[in-house]
């Protein structure tokens, strides 16, 4: 196996805290779109995979690892196709800026990123939130000049779990997909990386995804990417 070069990390549950950033979010898009119907905003939160309940995701879900048209879709079934481009793109103009507003960083991974970037490894974000999105978070918690590339579900043919992200930032580094590792803390973000033919799939239990759902996906399981600089360094 050839050593590892490259890391591409999802950002929701990755690198940023995924319930204290997107909760309050996704209630204030959920409302608007049942137009002010707090019972309707509730179902949408749940097919969503919100639970109000415990005020958690649900890993694998369309909050969780879904783009935002597949929110759209399951909101506002019907739409014609100039209507669902339209509502597309106002939720992405919106999360773009409430998620780059409210990010909070896992605890730790602000010192892991800047230390790998310091250990010459080339760092990117694959996300399926909006590339605006990915690029607005991590200007606004201070690490953009960091990465090679802040990748969105727009930015490629086919979002996660294809493998489209990853060979699109293999491009722009000149490394070989052998050479990245992907971190993520859902089920496609390891399908992904595995598609894609990663040298390293990394799990982390730092967003939606548990041990359960992602051991049989990834090659390591980490509690957060604040761990990686030590994986990497023992390898």
């Amino acid at each position: 196996m050839r050593a590892i070069r490259g890391i591409l990390f999802d950002k929701d549950g990755t690198l940023i805290d995924f319930e204290a950033t997107w909760g309050a979010v996704a209630r204030a898009m959920a409302l608007e779109a049942a137009e002010g119907d707090v019972a309707r905003a509730s179902l949408f939160l749940k097919v969503a995979g919100f639970d109000e309940t415990t005020g958690s995701f649900v890993a694998d879900s369309a909050f969780a690892a879904g783009t935002n048209e597949d929110i759209v879709r399951l909101w506002h079934p019907g739409l014609d196709s100039a209507e669902l481009t339209e509502r597309v793109g106002y939720y992405n103009a919106h999360t773009s800026a409430a998620g780059a507003a409210s990010a909070v960083p896992v605890a730790g991974v602000l010192e892991a990123l800047r230390s790998l970037h310091d250990a010459g490894f080339m760092l990117g974000v694959a996300t399926n939130d909006s590339a605006d999105g990915a690029a607005r978070t991590v200007e606004a918690l201070g690490v953009a000049e960091l990465f090679k590339a802040a990748l969105g579900y727009d930015s490629v043919t086919n979002p996660k779990p294809a493998p489209d992200m990853v060979h699109h930032f293999a491009g722009l580094s000149g490394l070989e997909t052998a050479e990245l590792a992907f971190v993520g803390d859902n089920g496609h973000d390891m399908v992904a990386g595995r598609a894609a033919g990663c040298g390293l799939v990394v799990g982390v239990l730092s967003g939606t995804g548990t041990r359960e759902t992602l051991t049989p996906l990834a090659d390591v399981i980490l509690d957060s990417v604040a761990d990686l600089p030590a994986l990497l360094a023992g390898r």
